[in-house]
This record gives structure tokens, C-alpha cells and sequence, in this order.
């Protein structure tokens, strides 16, 4: 599931499904670039759309929100390197145009590498992960990609200059035991760590996923928040974890959420071996308590360990809240993996 904004209703499946590693938000960098004279390569990396803003000008020209290059006198192309969030297996690409018209590049295409401890230099042998594709302006690209690979560095190359909005490479995390608080309890939960939402019945002010985030929420916004519900029933979501895991400690973060925070909230669980993402959607509502209604308040993290319900290993969990409301951050944390 996308960390960003709202997706397109165009967006294909691996947008929906998978994590933006090259968000900046998770701590994706661009290294190095063969130019980003009119608009910083960092840009291109960051979370919500791009946006324009109609006569902001600055020493170089016009402000645009993405990566700019100049215009290109000579022979050649420009490229940009940006280091992955966490090593991955990348599923797909977005390269996003949006308010780029006059000026964006006709064509690009991506290599990949992986490299454990150190960035990429004239010696990195890299590899193609999307083969070259033609771009038109202030639009979204979306492209699958074939490579079963763990990668920690793409190389985006544009033909022959210009700019792009918005990067997005959506893969799965790389699971790595050794992210762990210092008591050795892992956050499951964790989108760094490849957890991920399968599905949520309401997220109409702020997206389901970003309940995976790392740190704490910087606003309201920076969280799930649902719809008032004026009927009966309550909200909830779905959450595949990044490995099977017997839970020691929910934590539930509220915070920024005062008049808006869920009454309560309680937490399901089950080892789904097999299945599509429908399938275990429809088995969900069956799935046995892991932890029974708890109460919630205002703008606070609530910790709960005594309350959880003794349980096997489970692979996904279902969040509900009461009846409705927003919450900002759901860690789940339990001992890793012998």
C-alpha cells in the first residue's frame, strides 16, 4: 500500500500493495546526479504529490516541485542515483510528470544494484530493471518490473534532459533481523520490515498505511483516520506482517487525535498459510481475539501487554476501532525470529 497521498484510480496492484522505497519520508536519498540545476534531485523523493504553484520563481528560474535538469547542449543524458529506503525486491515504478508540460524528458528508464555497506561508484556493476519507455507530460507512469532480485540502489537515466515530478519504486522490504528496540522485541508492524495493509473499509481522511510508519506522526493528517460513521458497526483494517510472530506488546498511538480519537479499540489475529488478499479478507471476520476492547484517549500512545490474549503465531492481524476515529502510529511488538 502507497505512503503517499490517495493513489489515481488508475494505479495498478503493486502501487497499492507494496511500499515506496524510494520515499524520503523512510529515509531514501538521492546520492548523486548528473545535474539538477534547476530543481534538486531530493525533491523528486518526496511523499505527498507534486504540486504547483503558479508565478514562485527562484535564482535558477522557475520553482518546480521534482528533479530538473538544464537543457542539454552536448551529447549524452542525465541520471540520477537515489539509495533505496531498505534493500528490497521492487515490483514496479512510477515516473510521475505532474506539472512537468514543455519540460519533461520524452524517455528514462532505471538500472538497479545491491550493495550492503557502501554507494555506488564507477565500479558498481549495475543491472537493467526497466528497460528504456517513452514519458509524456503531467502524468503518471506505471511500469511492473520482472526482477526477483534484492536491490539497494537505482540508477534513473532521462533521454536527454528534463524533469520529473515524482519517483516511486514500490517493492517489498527486506526483512532484517536485527532491527529490534533494545530490549529485543521487533515491530512487526513495521512497513520497513515488509509488513502491509491488505485492506481497510474506510480511509477517507488519511490512509490505513501510514498506521506502519516509523517514529511518531507529525499532524493529524499522518494517520488513519476514517469517516464518520452514522451507522452501526465500527471501522477496521487488515495487516499482513513483515514474519509470524506472537505478540508481547500492542501499542496504540493516538497522537494529534482529540476530538477525533476511536472510543476503543481491540485486535484479531490468525496463521494464514495460504490465500489471495480477498480470501483473507473474507476469512477475517472470524479470526479468534488477540486483544478485547481496550479503551483509548486523546493524543496518547496506550500500551498493552496483560490484556493480550494467549496465541499461536499469527501472520496477519485485524485492527478494529470503535466505531470510528483516527488513529496515528500501531507498533507490534514481539521477539524475533530464532
Amino acid at each position: 500500500m502507497s505512503l503517499a497521498s490517495k493513489l489515481p484510480e488508475h494505479a495498478p496492484d503493486f502501487a497499492r500493495r507494496y511500499v515506496n522505497l524510494a520515499d524520503a519520508r523512510l529515509g531514501a536519498a538521492a546520492v548523486t546526479c548528473s545535474d539538477d540545476f534547476f530543481a534538486p534531485m531530493q525533491r523528486m523523493l518526496q511523499t505527498p504529490p507534486a504540486e504547483f504553484i503558479p508565478g514562485r520563481y527562484d535564482d535558477h528560474g522557475k520553482w518546480m516541485d521534482g528533479w530538473e535538469s538544464r537543457r542539454r547542449r552536448g551529447t549524452g543524458h542525465d541520471w540520477c542515483v537515489v539509495r533505496l529506503a531498505r534493500p528490497g525486491i521492487i515490483h514496479g515504478v512510477d515516473l510521475d510528470t505532474s506539472h512537468f508540460t514543455g519540460n519533461y524528458p520524452p524517455a528514462a528508464s532505471i538500472e538497479a544494484c545491491m550493495l550492503e555497506s557502501c554507494e555506488p561508484d564507477g565500479n558498481t556493476p549495475w543491472k537493467p530493471l526497466l528497460a528504456t519507455v517513452p514519458l509524456n507530460g503531467n502524468q503518471h507512469h506505471y511500469h511492473a518490473t520482472a526482477s526477483a532480485k534484492v536491490v539497494s540502489h537505482i540508477r534513473l537515466h532521462i533521454y536527454p534532459d528534463g524533469g520529473l515530478a515524482r519517483l516511486r519504486i514500490y517493492g517489498s522490504p527486506r526483512y532484517d533481523p536485527g532491527d529490534r528496540r533494545p530490549d529485543g522485541l521487533q515491530n512487526v508492524a513495521s512497513v520497513l520490515l515488509g509488513a502491509r495493509v491488505l485492506a481497510c473499509n474506510n480511509q477517507h481522511f488519511g490512509m490505513a498505511s501510514q498506521l506502519l510508519l516509523p517514529d511518531q506522526g507529525k499532524d493529524m493528517g499522518d494517520g488513519w483516520e476514517t469517516r464518520r460513521r452514522r451507522e452501526p458497526g465500527h471501522d477496521w483494517c487488515i495487516i499482513a506482517l513483515a514474519r509470524p510472530a506472537t505478540l508481547r506488546e500492542i501499542e496504540v498511538d493516538t497522537a494529534y487525535f482529540k476530538g477525533n480519537y476511536p472510543d476503543s479499540c481491540g485486535l484479531h489475529g490468525a496463521h494464514v498459510s495460504t490465500g489471495s488478499d480477498e480470501a483473507i479478507i473474507s476469512q477475517a471476520m472470524f479470526w479468534p481475539s488477540l486483544l478485547p476492547p481496550q479503551a483509548l484517549s486523546a493524543n496518547a500512545c496506550h500500551r498493552f501487554e496483560k490484556a493480550i490474549s494467549i496465541h499461536d503465531p499469527v501472520t496477519h492481524v485485524r485492527f478494529d476501532i470503535h466505531p470510528d476515529g483516527g488513529v496515528s502510529r500501531l507498533r507490534l511488538w514481539a521477539a524475533p525470529s530464532p
